[in-house]
């Protein structure tokens, strides 16, 4: 079992670093054969991220549902566009698979939002939580003192980028 850390923890980085939700939503649920290749590709396409050593691909963390979403913490926006096309990679013939079974007919959607996060512009806290999200794709540590609030975190990020 994950262990549990009994404080108030957050994340720490001086570097950017980029914050891609992705997922997908089954519309018809009955289309299997339409909705099913999607969820297998994105399996395809984490496990292969995984596998990577050189990966710029930081952590992930995912949930499941109709709607699905998936949190992806990458070191750049250049190196999650650099996945993006690569035509060695699994996204560039997933995205052209889909494009060709599903498109636009409604059967199942697809989804991201991306965001380029600088040092000093986010704030976390973790409390009775396994070591999670960002503080697992960067350096977790106690949110104490100045960090023992949501505006002390900011502002400790913002010191860490000067």
């Amino acid at each position: 079992m994950t262990a549990i850390i009994q404080e108030r923890m957050t994340a720490q980085t001086d570097e950017e670093f980029v914050v891609f939700l992705i997922g997908m939503r089954v519309n018809k649920p009955w289309k299997i054969h339409r909705w099913l290749p999607v969820a297998k590709a994105m399996g395809r396409m984490v496990n292969e991220l995984m596998r990577e050593d050189d990966s710029d691909l930081l952590h992930i963390e995912s949930w499941g549902g109709r709607t699905s979403i998936m949190i992806q913490y990458w070191r750049s926006f250049e190196a999650l566009e650099n996945y993006a096309k690569n035509p060695n990679q699994a996204h560039l013939p997933a995205w052209s698979q889909f494009n060709k079974l599903v498109n636009s007919n409604g059967d199942v959607g697809i989804w991201h939002e991306t965001y380029t996060i600088k040092p000093g512009n986010f704030e976390v806290v973790y409390n009775n939580m396994p070591e999670f999200g960002l503080a697992k794709a960067t350096t977790m540590v106690a949110a104490k003192g100045r960090r023992k609030n949501a505006r002390g975190r900011l502002s400790a990020a913002s010191e860490l980028a000067i």
